[in-house]
């Protein structure tokens, strides 16, 4: 039975190594929350998790014509970097093109809050939140938004692996070798 109400959101740290593993998995998440009547997503715009999940849903929503894509947006200057002028002089806005934009009440809120704020906002809207977040780290936003969503009751899952860590299962020794030929490799 499909539940047209039931809306998903997507917390996970800004930076991420995007492979295919991860990727796989959160197309295969989302289309079983597709396929058990979620059609409504919201995702933020400020790190690589919700770039992945923007690109995941999207593509999804190629196959599952009735899925709505929402992006929350934290400042009104990312609106500004996109209003472009077309060739007639009229004004363009398409900051994420073929999904809906939206902004929290969040204009008057310290710039370092409001993050952490619209996510919250994200959660209180919906049933589901499909996260990356590793839960033993000591603080991070998507730690914080991870432990709110559990408070709140929502059903949390949880794509985080430790085996996605680069440095799973090194020693510190050899942790700093890969360290030190990673950067070593993308110097400019």
């Amino acid at each position: 039975m499909e539940n047209k109400n039931k809306k998903t959101c997507f917390i996970g740290h800004r930076n991420i190594i995007a492979d295919e593993n991860i990727t796989k998995r959160l197309y295969e998440t989302i289309k079983a929350e597709i396929e058990k009547g979620c059609t409504k997503f919201t995702m933020g715009t400020h790190g690589n998790f919700d770039k992945i999940s923007l690109s995941v849903c999207k593509q999804l929503r190629q196959q599952f014509k009735n899925v709505e894509i929402e992006v929350v947006i934290t400042s009104l200057n990312l609106i500004k970097k996109k209003i472009t002028t077309d060739i007639f002089g009229t004004t363009v806005f398409t900051p994420y093109e073929d999904v809906k934009t939206v902004m929290y009440n969040i204009e008057e809120e310290h710039f370092k809050n409001r993050i952490t704020s619209s996510n919250k906002q994200m959660i209180d809207t919906c049933q589901t939140m499909i996260c990356y977040v590793d839960t033993k780290k000591t603080s991070s936003g998507a730690k914080r938004a991870f432990n709110y969503a559990k408070r709140k009751g929502l059903e949390v899952i949880n794509l985080y692996k430790e085996e996605d860590n680069a440095f799973y299962g090194m020693i510190d020794q050899e942790k700093e070798i890969a360290l030190q030929d990673f950067l070593s490799k993308n110097a400019k």
